[in-house]
């Protein structure tokens, strides 16, 4: 893909009269919320897919998730957010002892879907699915997939943390995908899921920051260093994807 330096970005991703905005991995960047928070409002709808907290940091994860709910909500307080867990968002365990990110249920509101949520904005449904650390939360995540899949009448957008295994699960010397994810993907024919986890994708020969299974597209917008993170737009309208980043800005036709 070429990068073309040229162009503006336009701040936003179209699904019909829908405008979202994608990022993941801010791994409390409490910048980059902040950019956030001043760019939400020119969205229909916010997706931060994963990995939330920095547990290389000195500050306690309780002051962290103290600080990233207060972000949430005032994103939440502009636009719709979508917000799912990521493998260090973990902080507990649920009865069958597998680690489960419990911090982000109270942060839960009407314009504010977290971990277990499917919710209709206009005329797309949104599943937010949390990272899966075991066979018991990875089947409660098939049910609920099954679930929502009985309400789609249209478009409809997963957010999960790990993208599969593929172009957007290469870091530059070896994968981190997803196993299971393919198979849903191909059993649910979602219209998008939107991604994130592996830093380096987009950035490295090899990888990148779209990919696709079936009529399924697959995002990662990686992460980069800064005030303002790394994001992607999309305009299905107009079939076409942008990539927006330290790197410059890509494009790509959804053809």
């Amino acid at each position: 893909m070429s990068v073309d330096r040229k162009r503006q970005p336009l701040f936003l991703i179209t699904f019909g009269y829908m405008r979202i905005l994608l990022t993941s991995d801010l791994h409390y960047k409490l910048r980059q919320y902040d950019w956030l928070i001043g760019a939400a409002a020119r969205f229909d709808a916010v997706v931060i897919a994963g990995d939330h907290i920095d547990a290389q940091l000195p500050v306690p994860s309780l002051v962290q998730i103290a600080a990233l709910s207060a972000s949430f909500n005032a994103v939440a307080q502009r636009s719709h957010l979508f917000v799912c867990s990521g493998n260090h968002d973990l902080n507990a365990r649920n009865g069958e002892g597998e680690k489960t990110a419990d911090w982000l249920d109270p942060v839960r509101s009407a314009a504010l879907a977290v971990d277990g949520d499917t919710v209709e904005v206009g005329d797309t449904l949104f599943t937010v699915c949390p990272w899966w650390d075991g066979p018991y939360a990875r089947a409660r995540v098939q049910r609920m997939l099954e679930s929502a899949s009985q309400r789609r009448s249209g478009r409809w957008i997963w957010v999960y943390h790990a993208p599969p295994e593929g172009a957007l699960s290469w870091t530059g010397k070896r994968h981190y995908g997803d196993a299971v994810l393919p198979e849903l993907v191909k059993r649910y024919s979602p219209t998008a899921v939107l991604c994130g986890h592996i830093h380096e994708a987009p950035f490295k020969t090899g990888g990148s920051w779209i990919d696709r299974i079936g009529e399924t597209w697959l995002f990662n917008a990686g992460r980069q260093i800064g005030d303002v993170p790394a994001r992607i737009e999309i305009d299905f309208t107009a079939q076409a994807a942008c990539w927006i980043s330290l790197a410059g800005v890509e494009e790509k036709a959804l053809q």
